[in-house]
């Protein structure tokens, strides 16, 4: 295979969330040995990559949920360690991979909490507050299941929810890490829509996708993983080629210019034979 892939040219003076010499690990496994990355601001952000290169690591590490072995991560020009964590809440929100929630929970009361760190004891519920929770139910489509507990839906009820539960933070920075599991694809198409709708009302968004197709169709800028390195990052026209391709995942295809969007299409894929 051709191990070889050129690094797209990124650099960006408007970058609200940034890594600088990143490294990160599992107790005394190193799953990212050292990398920056920059967020656009106002875009959409697809990390991709095979399973296990660190995508979710390199999330959770953006989002303070899991501290650095070494490294800086700049939040608004400022160390987002040194941070409070309300206000750190303000200014980003986290999908994770997997949610929990207590039993009996209601959409409604979980979407709620995302407007938790507007509270405070001079502050409690307020209108703002409640239209942020309306705008959300409409946004995720899950305004019929308000008053159902979160344990009688579908996967893919829930996972909307939680989209909505992301929403209502109201952040100018988003984090998802595969906010499309369990969904079906009409469902899929609708996030990926919403997600777009927030990056035009200037939202910066970082998702972690694993299908390569939709993370071309839906993002503004690609951070292709492997290895818990960046290797190829940038616009999907230019990231996207058959050697990248075959360098994460082990297949060949041919690709075609998609003629609405003009993002790649990836067909006749197969196998790659070493």
């Amino acid at each position: 295979m051709n191990q070889t892939v050129t690094m797209a040219n990124t650099q960006t003076s408007a970058t609200p969330l940034s890594a600088k010499h990143l490294v990160m690990a599992h107790g005394s496994h190193t799953v990212i040995p050292q990398l920056d990355v920059a967020l656009p601001a106002g875009q959409v952000t697809a990390i991709v990559g095979p399973n296990g290169c660190g995508k979710s690591t390199l999330l959770n590490g953006l989002a303070r949920i899991h501290k650095p072995r070494q490294g800086t991560i700049v939040l608004n020009g400022a160390d987002i360690h040194k941070q409070p964590a309300r206000e750190v809440a303000r200014k980003l929100a986290l999908l994770p991979q997997d949610n929990s929630a207590p039993e009996g929970l209601t959409v409604t009361d979980l979407i709620r909490f995302g407007r938790h760190p507007h509270q405070s004891w001079l502050s409690q519920w307020s209108d703002e507050d409640q239209h942020a929770v309306e705008s959300a139910l409409r946004a995720a489509d899950v305004g019929d299941l308000a008053d159902r507990p979160l344990d009688t839906l579908s996967g893919g009820q829930r996972q909307r929810a939680w989209v909505a539960m992301s929403i209502a933070q109201e952040t100018p920075l988003l984090l998802l890490d595969e906010p499309t599991s369990a969904l079906d694809l009409g469902h899929q198409i609708e996030v990926f829509e919403l997600i777009r709708a927030l990056a035009h009302q200037g939202k910066t968004i970082a998702m972690v996708v694993h299908d390569l197709a939709s993370a071309c169709r839906y993002a503004d800028h690609i951070v292709a993983m492997l290895g818990g390195e960046i290797i190829s990052e940038g616009p999907p026209s230019d990231v996207i080629t058959t050697n990248l391709i075959e360098q994460l995942y082990g297949v060949t295809c041919d690709l075609m210019q998609d003629p609405t969007s003009g993002s790649p299409m990836l067909f006749n894929i197969r196998r790659a034979r070493c």
